[in-house]
């Protein structure tokens, strides 16, 4: 069986495989109905861990909180001891309708690890990341309660994700002016349709030795091919995933996955492939977040990891880029 291989999480110390296994697919189909249920999402569980995983990445508001549930009783289960796995949840978008159960303020940020443990069935998380940034607090607030968590040991390390690369400029100087606990790492959306992180985020993340962690670097599935203009496809998730709808299905997008078709074809390959191992390539990228909801998914993550592209290949899957707006910051 093959196995992934393990880098440095940013400037840290700590050890994580090269690809995350992310479980925003695990929880309840209340939530999405592309979701996979307890039952149906453990055997992926299992399956990253027999691999070699030991990243595995969650946020309380994935099928609202079911999805540490998931993660947390299948860790519990087929795992190894703690100490050898790495967890990492997030915290930031709203969990009821209490006024006060949304965003970065110290009262929901302390609120809501103590929920995650107990979901995550666990005393502490590796890495927990704000999901996003939020305007309504003041940035010394939430860096302060997240430095209290990691005094505290509920927290080792803490993570950012989708922001504005100012935004984040900010947070991290008012970490180092303070000397708070610093951010660790960037989860951000990337991949071969969507590329605006290249013009700020990314170069910041290289300069300041963050480790970046994409999300999304299948564009939600749409390289693998299988998208059609006039009906967006076969699967659930094409039919129901009215985030996709809106940002791909432009004609220079598919004329990017025909590109990435043409290379998976000739190296005899599948496109999740050759599409994840463009995203490997890019400087800076330390451990892209990875799904799996179907027979295969894991093997062809795994596989990415050996597949070297060269410059021709990297320049003709690059070229067919287009600017675009900058989405996925709220």
């Amino acid at each position: 069986m093959l196995r992934v291989e393990y880098v440095n999480l940013g400037s840290t110390g700590l050890k994580v495989s090269r690809l995350a296994l992310g479980t925003m697919t695990y929880g309840s189909k209340k939530w999405r109905p592309w979701v996979l249920e307890d039952e149906e999402a453990r055997p992926f569980i299992r399956t990253a861990l027999e691999m070699g995983f030991n990243f595995f990445d969650t946020a309380d508001m994935y099928s609202v909180g079911k999805s540490e549930e998931v993660l947390g009783d299948a860790l519990k289960e087929f795992g190894p001891a703690r100490d050898r796995i790495v967890i990492a949840t997030k915290v930031y978008n709203p969990m009821s309708t209490d006024p006060n159960d949304v965003g970065l303020s110290r009262k929901h940020i302390m609120h809501s690890i103590d929920n995650s443990l107990r979901r995550l069935r666990t005393d502490y998380v590796d890495l927990y990341q704000i999901h996003r940034f939020d305007a309504s607090t003041p940035v010394e607030e939430t860096l302060r309660a997240l430095d209290d968590l990691v005094k505290a040991g509920k927290v080792l390390y803490i993570g950012a994700s989708a922001m504005w690369a100012w935004q984040f400029t900010k947070m991290l100087g008012v970490s180092d002016r303070l000397g708070l606990a610093r951010f660790a790492t960037m989860q951000n959306y990337y991949n071969l349709i969507y590329r605006e992180e290249e013009r700020e985020m990314l170069p910041l993340c290289r300069a300041e030795k963050i480790g970046v962690i994409p999300f999304s670097p299948l564009a939600r599935g749409f390289v693998v091919g299988n998208r059609r203009k006039e009906d967006f496809g076969e699967t659930v998730r094409a039919k129901t995933d009215e985030f996709s709808r809106r940002q791909y299905y432009r004609p220079q997008d598919f004329a990017i996955v025909d590109r990435l078709t043409e290379i998976a074809k000739k190296r005899g390959v599948s496109n999740a492939q050759i599409a994840l191992a463009w995203v490997l390539h890019q400087p800076g990228i330390t451990a892209p977040i990875v799904g799996a909801s179907k027979p295969g998914h894991l093997e062809d993550a795994i596989a990415a990891l050996n597949v070297k592209l060269d410059a021709n290949e990297l320049k003709a899957l690059s070229e067919l880029y287009e600017p675009r707006g900058v989405i996925g910051h709220s």
